[in-house]
Parts: structure tokens; C-alpha cells; sequence
């Protein structure tokens, strides 16, 4: 589905993301987990060319994405921003049927499937006539999703989504995402800060640290065999969390 080649980004004589290679099988999740400044969010824009590398390629469905018209190309991916990014000027409904304007969808027709998207992400439909400002955090996010599924996509790419949720909503959202892509047979790929996120959510986690690609394996292999200090840590953190939450929780008992 997607196949990412020695992709390199520099931002003068900074190098952002150093020669990252990678394959995502379709129906497949990848999250690439990474500290801020590692390249995992710079990789993610990059598939879809909201960056454009300095050197090597994507391929995406087997066609390099360099030779694809932008807008024709974001139309078949969807793009779950961070910090959701839906245009405040614009009302619920209105912000999900932007790829739908885009696609030539008019009138009831984009309006029944305005409707049928935020019933999909578990939204009251009559929310469509709201403001953002007026939704909660974790129902912009949905609204987000609705807009990224809006033309049927079978990719997305989902930047940080729920990074800025409580607890409560942010696990709730996991779970909706887990589903709709089951339900849909979405291939993903997910970048995150957050290892016990990427584990818990992804097929393959891709760790990434200074621009590179450090491994990339199931969370099992990761477990097994760390290629490095580095992943180790990463992998250490959700245990030795787990491991205190249970003591903190069980002398409470």
C-alpha cells in the first residue's frame, strides 16, 4: 500500500529525516513513535506531500506520489490533523463537506453524507449546524475524523490526534478509531509521542530518534530484541508505569 525509500528532508543544513525507509501492508496500522524533533510527524507529511522531500520517493498503491497532482492525491488520502484544525468560520457540517466541494458533491447528496459520516464517528447528526467552538475536545477530533473519511479514503494518516484529549475522551477516541478501521479495512499510519499508545494501537511501530529509523517491528519483536538504548527506554516506560500504577492502586486496596 505504501512504500517509503531512503525519504530525506533538510531544512538548510539541518536534516530533519535521514534516509527513512519503510513498507505499510494494506489493512496494516504502523505508528511511528518518536520524542519532538525526531522526523516522525516531517515522514508523515511527507507521504502525502504536505512536505516535499529533498531526496527519495513514495510510493503509494505502487505509483510515486511525486508524479500525482497534489489535490488529487490528498483526495484519496485522509489526514487527521494535530490540534484537530477545523476552520472556525465554518460550522460542523460545513467543515466535513469541504472534500466533498472538493470532489463535485452537492446539495442533499453531500448533505446525507454529512450526515451519514458524523453518525459514523458517533456524532448526533444535528450537531452538522454547531460551531467548532461550541464541541467539546474530544467531538472536534471526531469531526476531524469524519472530514479526513469524508471521500472514502483507504489510507489515513493521523498526526498526534489525540494528544490534546483528557484521559476519558482520549481512550474513547482510541477505541472509535480501532473500530472504524476494522470496520472500513483502513491501512494507517499513526504518529505519536506516546509508546504505550503506539503499541497498544498499531500493528508495527516504527521508532524513530534524530531523523532515522532506528527499528521498526511488531511490539513483540520491539520486546524481544531493542536494537538499541534508545528503544529500549522507550519500551521500559509503559512497564515501569504499569508496574508503580499497580502498586499505587494496590496498596489502596
Amino acid at each position: 500500500m505504501i512504500e517509503v525509500q531512503q525519504l530525506t528532508r533538510r531544512y538548510g543544513e539541518r536534516l530533519a529525516v535521514d534516509g527513512v525507509s519503510f513498507r505499510v501492508e494494506a489493512g496494516e496500522l504502523l505508528a511511528l513513535v518518536g520524542a519532538s524533533g525526531s522526523g516522525k510527524t516531517t515522514t508523515l507529511k511527507m507521504i502525502n506531500r504536505l512536505v516535499e522531500p529533498t531526496a527519495g520517493r513514495v510510493l503509494v498503491q505502487g505509483k510515486d506520489v511525486a508524479t500525482q497532482e497534489t489535490h488529487l492525491l490528498r483526495r484519496r488520502i485522509g489526514y487527521v490533523f494535530q490540534g484537530v484544525g477545523l476552520f472556525p468560520h465554518m460550522n460542523v457540517g460545513e467543515n466535513v463537506a469541504v472534500p466533498l466541494r472538493l470532489a463535485g458533491w452537492e446539495g442533499e447528496r453531500a448533505q446525507a453524507r454529512v450526515k451519514e459520516l458524523l453518525a459514523l464517528v458517533e456524532l448526533d447528526p444535528q450537531l452538522a449546524t454547531r460551531q467548532p467552538s461550541e464541541l467539546s475536545g474530544g467531538q472536534q477530533q471526531r469531526v476531524g475524523v469524519a472530514r479526513a473519511l469524508a471521500v472514502s479514503p483507504r489510507l489515513m494518516l493521523l498526526d498526534e490526534p489525540f494528544g490534546a484529549l483528557d484521559p476519558l475522551t482520549r481512550d474513547r477516541l482510541q477505541q472509535s478509531i480501532l473500530e472504524l478501521r476494522r470496520r472500513l479495512d483502513l491501512t494507517a499510519v499513526l504518529v505519536t509521542h506516546d509508546m504505550t499508545e503506539a503499541l497498544l494501537l498499531a500493528d508495527r511501530v516504527g521508532v524513530m530518534h534524530a531523523g532515522r529509523l532506528v527499528q521498526i517491528g511488531t511490539p513483540a519483536e520491539l520486546r524481544r530484541a531493542p536494537a538499541d538504548d534508545h528503544v529500549a527506554q522507550l519500551l521500559a516506560t509503559p512497564r515501569r508505569q504499569a508496574r508503580r500504577l499497580d502498586e499505587l492502586l494496590g496498596g489502596q486496596a
